[in-house]
Formats: structure tokens, C-alpha cells, sequence
């Protein structure tokens, strides 16, 4: 068995052209397995020992193989990508007659793009490529560096990190709580590609073992380091604090059209009141009532029967956390073209008690690149507001009156890391309103909340994640689901609110032990070069 693998490894280690390139697309592609919803992360063990194969046969190339291994890095990122975001196309489906034609140049473009950065990952590998066991070591920190980029270039967009693929298992996603998801990206790589060293290295007479066994002992360690931390920190719950999400399960087409305005309001002040059991009394149960992102077809505050239908429906000590398009503050009788994505907290009696603008605003879906240009040209973004939505300029934990304050995130704000770090008053949980009925019934959602649940674990702060067709969940500040509600299910969630732990090292730290990390990796990766060349 080992001699066949041997000559597997070899035969990728030696193939040129579309071969080449077929083998690096379908080993990205199979790796979207490890990823939410399969999370099957051992395939990674395949997988990721054919990059470095591939890196190893790049060396038969020209310019000491740098353009080869930037190639099989891209092929290999774009099976990856494409198969991982193919959701993303669902989209371009909401409004068909105007964007489907868009749809291709989603489904490939974007992932064209994504692919870039996993080729300068290769060629910075292959630059500093050692001939040994460190070669996996300069994988994994040259691939993290790419990932890291990818996150931060032109907005960033660090969906499906590779560090993901150690989150599914919960004891192995608290490392998490230590280095984050850049770290998680490091140690996955190093990990899951150690294999590589011993099926192909064994025939040199090296200790081939040493890696893969390296590799085990950590995830062993991550495992243990976790299952002690879950045992540690119990979900426990916020005295007198109880939370009703609201899941319309509301069509795309019925959000945006205003003539729908009525309907839409009767059936989230319906859902919103409806008993979830034998004992309940609807919303009267519940102190904080969470609809979703951008909920209405209409500017919320200027229309007085909705802010009164509102009023109606909570009762005395209760206020509602809900999405909203806000229209910016012009004198009357301006024309409103552009808006921002809030989140507005409503008490009893109708009145706004805080609002957050969202910050980080998703390309081609709330603003276009180069807007005043692609617009005269006849382009327009998803969500069709002329000029592109408005972003907000802080984010601040929202006060909330008889329940700790909440940090509020929108939509993907959900993936950034570095979203999540906030300056001064520490907050007691973090709202994400979404909505995820762009993507239909798709691996997309799952993925979402897969990512929005690693957020929680790395600050060690509960996560309250309210979607439109799902899933919207309440997760405590180690990763435990405490509530669900299921991907296209119309339902009201009831829930206590978790509380929060201690600071994290990463939520102190934030992003510098990876760095550290990485730089380390880097340093042994050079002086192995060094050595060899002695």
C-alpha cells in the first residue's frame, strides 16, 4: 500500500501541463469537504499533501520553478473557490431578468480572483523552499500570509479560511481562543500536509515520521486543550434575560418591493407574537425581540403606522433589535438615492434608543467599485441603490436597557476577525443580523454560521445570530449551539442569552501570535535553507 501511494506521490510530483493543472484543480475542489456543511476534514490528509507535491515538482520549471508552483496554485485555489462559492451565483437569481446574465462571471470571477492569492502563496513557497521536512513548515506559513491577504486586499473576502477546516470539531476549534482563525490557518496546513513528507520522503532514508508525527502530537494537544477549556466554561445564562429571533423565511422579491409593504409587517408582527409551546405567551415571554437584516421594504422611521404597529406589539421592558435600510439625514423634500444598512433597538413605545451603520459593505452587492463610473455604463449592484449604499464610520457595543450591552455586526461582517475588536467597554454578547435568502438552500448559510461561530469563540463572547431564512442560532462563547433554527424554516427561536467569559488571549491579543507564528516558521524555514547549503 505505502509503495503505491509512493509512486502516486511521485507520478504528481513528475506530470506537466493539463494534467498538472487538473490534478491541482480537483485536489482545491475536494478540499471545499473539510468545510462547513460536510466537515470532513480529514480528506484534508489528501489533499493538502498534493501542494506539496506539486511545489516539489515545480522545480523543473524555469526561474528555479516560481511561475510553475504559482500556476498549480492557482488551478488549485480556483477548484477550491469555485466549488466552495458556487452559492454565490443563487444571488444573481433573485431579479433574474436583470442580473442573470451576471451569473457566470460570478460563479468563475470571483473565484478567478480568489486564486491569486493562493498562487502567490505557492511561488512565495517555492522561493524558499527547502529540500526537507521544513518545506511543509514554509507551506503552511507562506499559505497563511496569502490567506491573511486575501482577507484584508480590495475590502478582503476571507471566506472559507483554511483554518475553517479545524473549527468543525469544537475542542480543536478553542485553539481559536489562542491565535485565531490565522493561526487555526497555520496549523491546518501544517498539519493536514505532513503526510506529504512521509509517503514520499521515506524512500531517502530520512525520518519521514517526524513530521506526521509532529503533526499528530499538536492535534492531539489542540484536542485536549479543548476538551479541558469546554469542561471548564459550562453554557451558563444571563439572569432574566430572554430572547425571541424571528425567522420569516420572506422572499427576496417581497423584501424589495414596497407595494408588499402591509404584508410584510403583518407577518413579522404575527411570527413575532406567535406561541413557541404549551406555556408561552408569545412575545410578552421575552425581553429582546431580534429580527433580521434589512427587514422591510421601506425606510422604517418614515413610516408612523409601522413605528406604531411596532409600539403595539411590545410590551412594557421589551425592545426590538432589528435590521433596517436607513435613509441619511437631508432636509425635507430631498431626493433620496443612497442609504445605509442599520440596525436599529426599539423600545415599548416607539422610540429609537440606538442606531449602527454598517461598516463593511459587500462589493457589487451594496456598492460598486469605481460607482459614479460603472454606473454610467449601465451597471448597478444586487441590492439596485443608486450610488451604492453609505457606510458607517464606528461600531460601538449597543446599550440595551436590563440586558448587557451588544456588540452589533451585519451580514459578513460576521468573517472578518478584526471586525470584532472593540476599544473600551468589553461587550456581553455579539447580534448578527443577516440574511442569507440571496443564496437560497446552498452550503452558503451553513458556512456563514460556521465562521460567525468561531467569532464567539475567539473573543469568548456569546453570538446571537438572527437570519431571514436561517440559520439563525444562539451560540455560548465557546462555540456551543444553545438554540437553532433550521436553513429555509419559517419559526420564532426562544432562547436565554449565554453569558460571557473572560478575555481571550486572542481577544487581547488579537492577531500578533499568529504573526508570531508565522515569522517563526519563516526564520527555521530560512536557516534550514542556510544549513543545507553548507
Amino acid at each position: 500500500m505505502m509503495d503505491k501511494l509512493r509512486a502516486a506521490a511521485l507520478w504528481i510530483v513528475l506530470i506537466w501541463g493539463w494534467k498538472r493543472a487538473a490534478v491541482a484543480f480537483l485536489a482545491g475542489a475536494l478540499s471545499v469537504l473539510a468545510m462547513a456543511p460536510f466537515n470532513a476534514w480529514p480528506v484534508l490528509l489528501v489533499t493538502f499533501p498534493v501542494m506539496v507535491w506539486l511545489i516539489d515538482g515545480a522545480g523543473a520549471g524555469k526561474w528555479r520553478g516560481v511561475p510553475a508552483a504559482a500556476m498549480s496554485g492557482y488551478w488549485f485555489g480556483l477548484g477550491y473557490f469555485v466549488f466552495g462559492l458556487y452559492w454565490i451565483g443563487y444571488a444573481f437569481l433573485v431579479d433574474a431578468a436583470t442580473f442573470a446574465w451576471l451569473m457566470p462571471f460570478a460563479i468563475f470571477g470571483l473565484p478567478a480572483y480568489l486564486a491569486l492569492f493562493t498562487a502567490f502563496s505557492f511561488a512565495l513557497a517555492r522561493l524558499i523552499w527547502p529540500r526537507d521536512v521544513a518545506r511543509v513548515i514554509a507551506l503552511a506559513a507562506c499559505l497563511t500570509i496569502g490567506e491573511w491577504l486575501r482577507g484584508q486586499l480590495l475590502t478582503g473576502f476571507p471566506w472559507n479560511a483554511f483554518g475553517y477546516a479545524l473549527a468543525a470539531p469544537l475542542p480543536f476549534a478553542q485553539t481559536a481562543s489562542l491565535v485565531g482563525l490565522w493561526g487555526l490557518t497555520f496549523l491546518a496546513v501544517a498539519i493536514f500536509a505532513s503526510p506529504a513528507v512521509l509517503i514520499e520522503g521515506a524512500s531517502r532514508g530520512r525520518r519521514p515520521w517526524i513530521a506526521p508525527l509532529a503533526a499528530l502530537i499538536v492535534l492531539v494537544a489542540m484536542g485536549a486543550f479543548g476538551a479541558i477549556r469546554l469542561s471548564q466554561h459550562p453554557t451558563a445564562v444571563v439572569a432574566n434575560v430572554k430572547l425571541r429571533l424571528m425567522q420569516p423565511d420572506l422572499q427576496q422579491d417581497e423584501k424589495f418591493n414596497y407595494s408588499a409593504k402591509a404584508a410584510v409587517m403583518r407577518r413579522y408582527l404575527t411570527l413575532s407574537d406567535r406561541a413557541s409551546g404549551p406555556q408561552s405567551t408569545g412575545v410578552r415571554d421575552v425581553n429582546i425581540l431580534i429580527w433580521p437584516e434589512s427587514a422591510f421594504p421601506f425606510f422604517l422611521t418614515r413610516e408612523p403606522d409601522a413605528m406604531a404597529q411596532i409600539a403595539a406589539l411590545l410590551p412594557k421592558g421589551t425592545v426590538l433589535i432589528t435590521g433596517s435600510v436607513r435613509a441619511p439625514d437631508l432636509p425635507p423634500g430631498t431626493r433620496i438615492t443612497r442609504a445605509y444598512n442599520s440596525i436599529y433597538v426599539i423600545d415599548h413605545d416607539g422610540n429609537v434608543l440606538s442606531i449602527y451603520d454598517k461598516l463593511h459593505l459587500v462589493p457589487f452587492g451594496e456598492f460598486l467599485p469605481f460607482q459614479n463610473l460603472m454606473e454610467k455604463v449601465g451597471f448597478e449592484q444586487l441590492t439596485k441603490v443608486q450610488g451604492g449604499f453609505i457606510p458607517g464610520t464606528i461600531r460601538r457595543p449597543l446599550p440595551l436597557p436590563n440586558a448587557p450591552s451588544a456588540l452589533p455586526l451585519i451580514c459578513y461582517e460576521a468573517v472578518f476577525p478584526a471586525d470584532i475588536a472593540t476599544q473600551g467597554e468589553r461587550p456581553g454578547w455579539i447580534v448578527n443580523l443577516t440574511n442569507d435568502g440571496w443564496f437560497g438552500i446552498s452550503t452558503g448559510p451553513y458556512q456563514h454560521l460556521a465562521q460567525a461561530r468561531l467569532r464567539a469563540i475567539e473573543q469568548g463572547l456569546p453570538v446571537v445570530r438572527a437570519a431571514n431564512t436561517g440559520i439563525s442560532a444562539v451560540l455560548d462563547p465557546v462555540g456551543r449551539i444553545v438554540a437553532r433554527l433550521g436553513l429555509g424554516v419559517e419559526g420564532v427561536l426562544d432562547s436565554t442569552l449565554p453569558t460571557t467569559i473572560a478575555p481571550t488571549l486572542y481577544a487581547r491579543f488579537g492577531d500578533i501570535p499568529a504573526a508570531i507564528m508565522v515569522g517563526a516558521a519563516l526564520v527555521f524555514v530560512l536557516l534550514r535553507r542556510r544549513a543545507k547549503r553548507r
